[in-house]
């Protein structure tokens, strides 16, 4: 019971430092979260709305004869008495109602105005002689579209439907002068029967058929696993890299209270040696503990990481936790006091843990390739093999394996730091 108080004593004073809550639990938490927003976890959302665009049209064009000639020609424009009337009907057309709202302005001064003061993002100017231009074979008709520079995607749009609309149109007009200028003949029935032919293969044989196809995309489960197969590592090695860090730094206050006096009180006490390096070693252990439990957690709760079946990541992460623990002992038994602290942990802890990275550095989470064998040489290597075993659903033997050696490396580690820390205070 004694070895557990000095160990809940040690815990909590751990745990009422505000800067070892962030390095054990904040600085893991925002290395993946800067990876899941790098990698586009915004992109979860359920639906993407368009903003609808006001579109104010000035619609000057006035006919005439030549329209009324082709007129009978084009699907969908015997209602129409000009082409500024066709484009005005398109785009009022109710399966753009989403996307857009049309409104019609008196003349071209006022849909710019309307623009100018944000009453509306596109004006549309249609001129006067729209029609008689675009229906003269030869003629060439041109459209105003002035937009508010603000704006992208819905311009765009509108800009898109016009494009289409009047490619087909211009498409059977340039059908139509190619049949007068091989054949001679100005026959409007004749033009009549190229214009349709060409029409004909529009969508629908209607030039204002299909100008857009709006489609309601999901996000596809495949870029889900992407970006989990991409975060879930990077937040188990960084949570394993941070253990390791943290079963070092607390296992230091064995040389800090040494070094403070209270160490060596203790020993003057009738609580045994054993029992005091007990409770020490156990407080280093159970800070693992909550660290690794934590972060497990908050990783499936934030960023719904699948760290896999429950048995296979329960047994690496205890053998990970006794992997850490060990190690700090390891390591803070060859010290001689917290000055040589900052060197050791700087130097040795980073080195290792980047060595155990490396499968995850690699980009590949993967348990073999050379780099993950390099990656074997330090237990965090081992940790972060069994974390990727564990994701990738391995076979519980083989999670049983990595297992086997987080212990043996954790019982050779807990004996040196062990036999070193007694020979110390004998």
């Amino acid at each position: 019971m004694k070895a557990l108080d000095i160990a809940l004593k040690d815990l909590k004073r751990s745990f009422r430092s505000a800067f070892a809550l962030v390095f054990m639990f904040g600085v893991p938490l925002l290395m993946a979260g800067m990876f899941y927003f790098m990698f586009g976890g915004t992109a979860n959302a359920n639906t993407f709305n368009l903003p609808v665009t006001k579109v104010v049209i000035a619609n000057l064009d006035q006919g005439g004869e030549a329209f009324k000639n082709i007129q009978a020609q084009i699907p969908g424009v015997t209602a129409a008495t000009s082409m500024g009337d066709l484009i005005v009907s398109t785009l009022e057309d109710k399966s753009f109602a989403s996307l857009m709202q049309v409104s019609l302005g008196e003349n071209a001064e006022a849909a710019r105005t309307a623009v100018d003061q944000q009453k509306a993002g596109v004006a549309l100017i249609i001129p006067a002689d729209f029609s008689t231009r675009f229906s003269n074979l030869s003629g060439q008709a041109s459209l105003e579209l002035y937009q508010d520079p603000t704006l992208t995607i819905g311009p765009g749009i509108v800009q898109s439907i016009l494009d289409q609309f009047m490619d087909s149109l211009s498409g059977a007009k340039i059908a139509a002068a190619v049949t007068v200028k091989q054949t001679g003949s100005t026959d409007p029935a004749l033009i009549g029967r190229v214009m349709q032919q060409y029409l004909a293969a529009s969508p629908k044989g209607d030039p204002t058929g299909t100008l857009l196809d709006i489609q309601d995309i999901q996000p596809s489960s495949k870029s889900t696993d992407l970006l989990q197969k991409i975060i879930g590592p990077i937040l188990g090695a960084m949570t394993i890299f941070y253990a390791f860090f943290t079963g070092t730094t607390t296992a230091q206050s064995i040389l800090r209270e040494d070094e403070e006096g209270t160490l060596p009180r203790l020993f003057t006490t009738p609580t045994t040696q054993s029992t005091i390096l007990g409770g020490k070693f156990l407080s280093v252990g159970l800070t693992v503990v909550v660290q690794m439990v934590v972060l497990l957690l908050l990783g499936e709760l934030i960023f719904h990481i699948a760290w896999g079946s429950l048995v296979p990541v329960s047994l690496i992460t205890i053998g990970t936790i006794m992997a850490a623990a060990t190690f700090g002992i390891f390591v803070n038994s060859f010290l001689k006091d917290t000055s040589q602290s900052g060197l050791v942990f700087g130097g040795v802890l980073t080195v290792t843990g980047m060595l155990g990275m490396l499968p995850i550095l690699s980009g590949a989470a993967s348990t073999s390739g050379v780099l993950a064998t390099i990656s074997l040489a330090v237990p965090q290597g081992w940790s972060v093999r069994g974390l990727i075993q564990a994701m990738n659903g391995a076979p519980l033997n083989t999670i049983l394996l990595t297992l086997a050696v987080q212990v043996m490396m954790s019982i050779v580690f807990f004996m040196v730091g062990l036999l070193r820390f007694r020979k110390r205070y004998a």
